[in-house]
């Protein structure tokens, strides 16, 4: 019988979504359940909420993996008054584990805005608003003889992607000197001897949430007893993290008909937008959820239409005729969420049993 804990299951979704992307108001992560917990079976679903556990009770799944997290801030109590605390207090009960992949699953390249492109059939998609602050330069010097098989260590690890290549690498040749004390048995040379080695200088880029693992690569396999290194912060934008997406739209549309379009591919009932400005629509941003923050960006972009979420009366003012806003509901915007979530369980455990919810947990009901 094939048998997988719950940390076995994170390790993958945090692979692919890293915790350290999520926004500090966020909480992703498992929220409740123990990582050596083993799984029967998975629920997907957008929202983690009583309904939902029934269901998972229902069948016999352990594990619940959503969208949103069903526990934003700390509680002090949990005496069943809320949504919140009766849910948890249901999972503990019935030892159901919950897990949220949310902002870290928005910020990445191919999380939840790419699956509104995807459904959109934008091309040429790229991230709206790149972020800073999450890559980092390895520095390390090694024998000339050493330094295929320690690059070939560093791109295993995950070093060296740069967009839709990897392996990269910029490499010089040197000498190092160096001298060893008599407690020291060195790869090459002799204790007490300065000695000169002919060496390569590897530079290599990587996220700062693979750190660990290539600085670990790198000592397993360089040939010296004391590895010289330096890794530093790089401020550039990383094109592959960030918020929002943008694509282009092919072949182009005039505004009612993306309307019936958007409407369709995104199974909305209702699209709220500002006016409907003489243009013909060819590209296309979109930011899952509460996207208002990204206005500015997709003006900036030339996009011609923000498809997103959660505009407040006076934020539509806010497009000044140079765009369309066309807000379509945050459950809407974000049902095809846990098609991600399962594409990536599946490349991983292909055997294993996975359920999509059939709960609805849209709040919001149209008349």
């Amino acid at each position: 019988m094939f048998i997988v804990k719950v940390k076995e299951i994170t390790e993958v979704l945090e692979r692919f979504a890293p915790l350290s992307l999520q926004e500090p108001y966020d909480n992703a992560g498992l929220i409740i359940g123990s990582p050596e917990m083993e799984v029967s079976q998975v629920l997907l679903c957008l929202d983690a909420v009583e309904e939902v556990l029934d269901e998972a009770i229902k069948t016999n799944c352990n594990l619940v993996i959503s969208h949103h997290p069903i526990l934003f801030s700390g509680i002090k109590h949990l005496t069943g008054n809320t949504y919140v605390e009766r849910t948890i207090i249901k999972a503990i009960r019935h030892n159901i584990a919950i897990y949220a992949a949310h902002t870290n699953l928005d910020n990445i390249r191919d999380g939840v805005n790419s699956k509104i492109c995807e459904r959109l059939q934008l091309k040429n998609t790229k991230i709206l608003s790149p972020r800073r602050g999450h890559l980092m330069k390895l520095y390390t010097y090694v024998p000339h003889k050493a330094a295929e098989d320690l690059r070939a260590a560093l791109f295993q690890a995950g070093a060296g992607v740069i967009g839709n290549y990897d392996q990269c690498s910029f490499n010089s040749e040197g000498y190092g000197t160096f001298r060893g004390n008599i407690n020291t048995n060195p790869f090459v040379g002799e204790p007490g001897v300065q000695h000169r080695e002919a060496e390569t200088k590897i530079e290599v880029m990587f996220p700062v949430w693979l750190e660990n693992e290539i600085i670990s690569a790198l000592k397993k396999n360089h040939p010296y007893e004391e590895v010289a290194y330096e890794t530093i912060a790089v401020n550039n934008k990383w094109e592959e993290i960030g918020a929002g997406m943008i694509g282009e739209l092919e072949p182009p549309m005039e505004p009612a008909q993306f309307f019936l379009f958007l409407k369709e591919q995104m199974k909305v009932k209702v699209i709220k937008h500002t006016r409907a400005i003489n243009t013909t629509i060819s590209k296309v941003a979109v930011c899952g959820g509460s996207g208002s923050f990204l206005l500015k960006e997709a003006i900036a972009s030339g996009a011609d239409v923000l498809v997103t979420s959660d505009f407040k009366y006076h934020q539509f003012f806010d497009a000044e005729g140079q765009i369309i806003i066309a807000d379509i509901g945050h459950y809407e915007s974000e049902q095809f969420t846990p098609e991600i979530l399962a594409e990536i369980f599946r490349q991983k455990f292909p055997t294993f049993a996975l359920r999509f919810t059939s709960i609805n947990t849209n709040p919001i009901n149209y008349f």
